[in-house]
């Protein structure tokens, strides 16, 4: 692959992200991908990240702005820079308890891109601003 090609690659899975399209995003990752959860463990394998994007179904809506793409000369390297506009509809174990609050925050993403496909996908976040947001917007709903 080359930047371009990596590029687009990285286009189609964050518009499969906004779309909510769970099976677009699967089929821009190697059988075998590699997840780095922001703060968390890696997992391995296209079953896992299925398991992971139902789970934040369950308890997020996000929606992607600002997206920035970059990609290595040589295709094998991408990142991402982008604005997560959020709702917290679930609560998630070990978090706050949701109510519906909202959040905006700044974030980034790294990949390893192998034979044409995703190989490598880790996230970063500021969870600490994330969890600030929420519980600041924990008596107000999701009008907050």
């Amino acid at each position: 692959m080359n930047r371009d090609e990596t590029l687009a690659l990285l286009t189609r899975y964050y518009a499969a992200f906004n779309a909510g399209d769970a099976g677009g995003m699967l089929a821009c990752l190697t059988d075998d991908v590699a997840h780095d959860i922001n703060e968390g463990a890696t997992h391995h394998g296209k079953a896992a990240f299925r398991d992971f994007l139902a789970h934040m179904d369950r308890s997020y809506t996000e929606h992607l702005e600002d997206l920035v793409l970059m990609a290595s000369d040589d295709g094998g390297r991408g990142a991402a820079e982008f604005t997560v506009h959020g709702t917290y509809k679930a609560t998630d174990e070990g978090l706050p308890e949701a109510n519906g609050q909202t959040y905006v925050l700044p974030a980034g993403a790294f990949f390893a891109v192998k034979d044409g496909l995703i190989a490598r996908v880790t996230v970063y976040y500021n969870l600490a601003d994330w969890t600030r947001q929420v519980l600041a917007g924990a008596g107000a709903g999701a009008a907050a």
